[in-house]
């Protein structure tokens, strides 16, 4: 779950690529990267941290040119930040390539070797995302005609990229001397929509995005998303090219987007993610009212921030007052996203404090998003009783997580899952809540495709085991959980502040 951003403008995109990603923050805290094109050179920052930590005046100074693409990065492994993984990534044969990805490849140990044996390229970090770079490479080296591009060549390769990767991956790439290229994997996994900026001298500027949120805030107009399989091209004049580029494709989005992982005022693939969420939290009052009939609620308290639609809409539906029990640090980073279990643990009293006098005497109903590892849900739990709850149930507006996610979010192994091997009885005792509701699969769904009824299928491995790529085996799941999450090796860069600070030449390939 990263961020992913790609502009083609007619002025300076330093400050539209940074504003753009403050707004993807939430899709990654750790590390931020941005590349930029002038004439015949590329120019790179990109550090550890959140965007306001990663750049400082003089960075955005150095970071001349019209066109760019950025980045905020979510390790998918859980792994510690190893600043050579903080994208994008650059390559400099064939064309001269910067890349940035959204997304995790499950079959990048294969192509590591296929590019080592066959390809004659060398990855330099345990990213899946350098991968996908080099394989955009030399697919694009292949579909040339000699030492030019086209367009139709251009399309090839990522037709190319479509017959060999495996996974979720969106991606953007600046390719040099042509422009800016963004392409979606085949199942349409993990989100990605286009808008343009239509100026009063009659010129467009183009924006892509993971979130159409990121289009709201900086000007630009939606136009759509991009299809699952399809890439588009923008030159570097604002010409729009797009293509499908897979044979087989399916329109299978993530739902953990719709639950957690997108900001609510976003709309993706044509799914407001705020209307979604209302949906869950109907759903899930109706299921209450099947259920738990004679359980006394005397109020509904969200758990924030991404349950407070949910939570409202069930508040509304069982006739019961709706209350802002805990406020939320805003200083404080997401505690889902931040690697280690006692890390998460610690961070929960630091994010979240209790309003008491919602809570002293009362049967209290709490609304999360999705229960995960059970952390931060036993926390506020016992912050709930300790606050003078008589009474603590708990619903959670997606069903029980009991499987790992391969494809771009941070579920690696299934012991660290508190719905593996436990019914929800188990679950209730073991996060000490008087009561638990899960929302099912079914009415998850319906929550989306109720909106959009043009989406027939979802990616929802995460809570049936079922992944929609087809080539996820029990031995690939052992593999992952048995991974170290940690790197090898490292590349070093020239750094300053905890940043790398790149000027790439790309008429002599001299790296400055």
């Amino acid at each position: 779950m990263c961020g992913i951003l790609g502009v083609v403008a007619t002025s300076p995109v330093n400050q539209l690529l940074y504003d753009g990603l403050l707004v993807l923050q939430h899709r990654g805290q750790d590390a931020a990267g941005i590349a930029t094109a002038e004439n015949d050179r590329f120019f790179m920052h990109k550090g550890p941290g959140l965007v306001r930590d990663a750049f400082r005046t003089r960075n955005m100074r150095y970071l001349a040119g019209n066109w760019g693409i950025g980045h905020v990065r979510y390790p998918t492994a859980g792994s510690a930040l190893n600043v050579a993984e903080a994208q994008p990534f650059y390559v400099n044969s064939p064309f001269g390539l910067l890349l940035a990805h959204n997304g995790n490849l499950t079959n990048s140990e294969a192509l590591k070797r296929e590019m080592f044996l066959s390809d004659r390229r060398h990855i330099n970090t345990n990213s899946d995302s350098e991968v996908l770079l080099n394989v955009l490479a030399h697919e694009l080296e292949d579909a040339a005609s000699g030492p030019r591009l086209d367009e139709a060549a251009i399309f090839r390769a990522v037709a190319g990229v479509h017959r060999r990767c495996r996974g979720a991956y969106a991606a953007v790439a600046m390719i040099a001397g042509y422009g800016l290229l963004a392409f979606r994997d085949p199942y349409g996994i993990r989100p990605l929509v286009v808008g343009k900026n239509e100026l009063p001298n009659g010129k467009t500027e183009w924006l892509v995005a993971s979130e159409s949120v990121a289009l709201d805030t900086l000007g630009f107009k939606l136009l759509r998303d991009l299809a699952p399989g399809e890439a588009v091209l923008i030159d570097t004049e604002g010409n729009f090219h797009s293509r499908e580029c897979a044979t087989k494709t399916m329109n299978a989005p993530c739902i953990f987007e719709y639950v957690y992982l997108a900001r609510p005022d976003s709309i993706m693939d044509g799914v407001s993610v705020y209307e979604a969420r209302l949906k869950m939290g109907e759903f899930l009052a109706e299921k209450m009212k099947c259920t738990m009939p004679h359980v006394g609620i005397d109020v509904v308290i969200p758990i924030p921030d991404s349950s407070r639609p949910s939570a409202q809409e069930m508040a509304l539906r069982l006739g019961l007052p709706y209350r802002e029990g805990f406020v939320k640090n805003r200083y404080i980073g997401r505690t889902f996203i931040m690697p280690g279990q006692s890390t998460r643990k610690k961070s929960v009293r630091q994010k979240l404090n209790t309003i008491p006098q919602e809570f002293k005497g009362k049967s209290v109903l709490l609304v999360d998003d999705s229960i995960v590892r059970g952390t931060t849900s036993k926390e506020i739990i016992n912050m709930a009783r300790e606050a003078g709850a008589a009474r603590v149930y708990i619903a959670s507006a997606a069903p029980p997580v009991r499987h790992p996610n391969v494809y771009g979010i941070d579920m690696p192994t299934r012991s660290e899952l508190i719905a593996n091997e436990r019914d929800e009885t188990g679950i209730c005792r073991e996060i000490g809540a008087d009561g638990l509701l899960y929302q099912s699969l079914d009415d998850l769904k319906a929550s989306v495709s109720g909106i959009n009824p043009a989406i027939q299928s979802f990616e929802t491995s995460c809570f049936d085991g079922c992944y929609i790529t087809g080539d996820i085996t029990a031995e690939y799941l052992s593999g992952v959980e048995n991974q170290s999450g940690g790197n090898d090796f490292s590349v070093a860069a020239e750094t300053g502040e905890g940043g790398s600070q790149l000027d790439l030449n790309l008429i002599d390939q001299e790296e400055r």
